[in-house]
């Protein structure tokens, strides 16, 4: 009898077909697209903010004390990342502060602010230097909260195109608080992670760039067990309108027992996202074809963030159920049944 109530469930929301839906549902309302293919429009034929002279100073003395404890047979590989650093220090723009910024849940997806492009069709981008440290300070006090702000306008209006007719969806004003209060409880955190972890990485820089790579990359593997289950912290707030604390409690309840899907979902969404950014980086900036690029990443992270969207409210609408049904059989989930 138990079993047979087990099996009426329906089963549970797939990965590729919530991805289908949320392609379908920008397919339909191109206009949700607006929002990233403008912030990229201005990062590539707008100014250029430039902290190149007011930091390269300080990391070149870095990197010189840094090789004094570099190995001759590491030297190579050390000069290559200097070399990467600098170039993308020198091509940095202050704007890209409007952007998802790197680790944080909920902001803005933009192509330019990965590929930092320094010219345009009509030409080199005008470039205003930024000499003062509080001039500086001015730009990340301002330029931070108001990506915050326009992240969770984008993935308010993203999440309201997935909610089933009837749903009324959350306010702007609370999505705009919540948006903040989730990216500052976000910034505590990494900041307690990553400056142990930075002090750590230069110790083996110094000491081999290789035992600071190989440290990196054991890291990253394992740090993927820990986004999976932050991964949907956003969403608890734009589709079910909870604080930034449920949201987040939500989201570690639902991956703890849909762990392989979501992973599967998770990876999936990166491997898309990063593989097609790879495409959309092909044409020069320079060239007007660089337009096709930027609406193509446009396109493609806003079909995947509504697929997340579809993907997590059919997922815990699912987990509910069978919540229900455990309950009914007077069991909890996870008991033997």
């Amino acid at each position: 009898m138990e079993v047979q109530k087990l099996e009426t469930l329906p089963p549970p929301p797939g990965v590729f077909g919530s991805l289908k839906t949320g392609f379908d549902l920008v397919s339909n309302r191109v206009v949700l697209i607006l929002l990233p293919l403008g912030l990229d429009l201005l990062l590539w034929l707008g100014p250029r903010f430039s902290v190149d002279a007011l930091l390269s100073p300080f990391f070149r003395l870095v990197f010189t004390q840094a090789r004094l404890g570099v190995p001759e047979s590491d030297l190579d590989l050390f000069v290559q990342n200097q070399t990467f650093f600098m170039d993308r220090l020198q091509n940095f723009n202050l704007l890209s502060l409007l952007s998802k910024l790197q680790f944080f849940p909920i902001g803005i997806s933009s192509l330019s602010a990965q590929i930092l492009p320094v010219a345009n069709p009509f030409g080199a981008q005008n470039v205003s230097v930024v000499s003062s440290f509080w001039t500086m300070l001015g730009f990340l006090f301002i330029l931070i909260p108001l990506g915050w702000i326009g992240g969770g306008v984008y993935f308010r209006q993203v999440a309201k195109s997935t909610l089933d007719v009837g749903d009324v969806s959350i306010s702007l004003f609370r999505a705009i608080a919540q948006t903040i209060l989730l990216s500052v409880l976000w910034m505590i955190g990494l900041m307690a992670i990553f400056i142990p972890l930075g002090f750590l990485f230069t110790l083996l820089a110094i000491i081999s760039p290789v035992l600071s790579n190989v440290a990196g990359f054991i890291i990253l593997f394992l740090s993927f067990w820990l986004v999976v289950p932050l991964f949907f912290a956003p969403h608890g707030i734009f589709v079910r309108k909870q604080n930034a604390f449920s949201s987040i409690s939500s989201s570690m309840r639902m991956i703890r027992f849909s762990l392989p899907t979501s992973g599967m979902f998770v990876l999936s969404t990166f491997l898309l996202s990063r593989g097609l950014d790879l495409l959309w980086s092909v044409p020069e900036n320079k060239s007007w074809l660089a337009l096709v690029g930027f609406a193509g990443h446009a396109f493609i992270t806003t079909a995947l963030l509504a697929g997340s969207f579809v993907y997590y409210r059919d997922m815990t609408n699912w987990l509910q159920n069978v919540y229900e049904r455990f309950r009914q059989l007077g069991k909890r989930p996870g008991s033997t049944v």
